[in-house]
């Protein structure tokens, strides 16, 4: 009995074991029957179908456990992407959310502010001038002399109470002024203090939601860097497995997708 096998025309993985076990028996038989070159061309061809398979199955390992640490970086890109996706609509919609409070607070105090001007312009006393005494002791001279016909003189006493009355309106107004300032002040102060009080929550929201996203990532990666290192651990053992037991051994890995994280619900704010 003579066998040959060409090494282009390979059995697959599933009756290599058959043809190993054929090459050797008929390897056997040929040793025991004498025919000694017959067993020399057996056990070279065994040798060399050894060889082919444990090489094949070397690299088809390699492309394999390839392909698996390819999959597994693609698994984590996909992750990380829609991580950010989710996480960048959190923060646009909680940006969104905060301009529009800021501007409905804003709108309600310049509101405020203009009722509160109309109200102080109107409320706040002195509401009109309260003339010095001197000023009135003028008038009522200015309204004797006229009765008395002393036009002249009338005349330059209204002159002298005009400019009196000028001045005490000016300085009446001036002081006005400044106590509807001093109140309009203390009114916008209170404005921007609730402003504060919203920019600061705003802040605290927005600090928060950045928290949670620096944590939500650093989980990420770490479930990234277990399976990763999972799956480099058991490439190494079936590396030496296939090294130990070329023929016999298996080749498969087992790499599991973690969690999305878009499946998480973080709140916002």
């Amino acid at each position: 009995m003579t066998l040959g096998l060409d090494t282009e025309q390979m059995p697959d993985e599933h009756t290599i074991s058959d043809f190993l076990e054929l090459f050797e028996k008929h390897r056997i038989d040929c040793e025991k029957s004498g025919k000694y070159e017959e067993a020399e061309l057996a056990s070279t061809r065994l040798e060399q179908l050894r060889q082919h398979e444990e090489n094949r199955r070397r690299d088809e390992l390699r492309s394999q456990q390839l392909q698996e640490r390819m999959r597994v970086e693609e698994l984590h890109f996909s992750e990380l992407q829609q991580f950010n996706e989710m996480w960048d609509f959190k923060a646009a919609e909680f940006e969104k959310h905060a301009a529009a409070l800021q501007n409905t607070l804003a709108d309600r105090h310049k509101q405020e502010h203009l009722a509160q001007l109309e109200k102080m312009r109107r409320e706040t006393e002195p509401r009109t001038p309260r003339w010095s005494k001197d000023l009135l002791n003028l008038r009522k001279i200015q309204e004797t002399l006229a009765k008395m016909k002393k036009y002249a003189e009338a005349e330059k006493t209204k002159v002298q109470a005009d400019k009196v009355e000028a001045q005490e309106h000016a300085m009446w107004k001036a002081k006005r002024e400044a106590r509807i300032e001093a109140l309009d002040e203390q009114f916008l102060h209170k404005q921007q203090l609730e402003m504060g009080g919203l920019m600061k929550r705003i802040q605290s929201g927005r600090e928060e939601q950045k928290y949670a996203r620096t944590s939500e990532l650093d989980r990420v990666l770490q479930r990234y860097h277990n399976m990763k290192t999972q799956m480099e651990c058991q490439q190494r053992i079936i590396q030496q497995r296939v090294e130990k037991y070329p023929i016999t051994a298996p080749s498969a890995t087992s790499v599991s997708r973690p969690p999305s994280s878009g499946g998480r619900a973080v709140a916002a704010r």
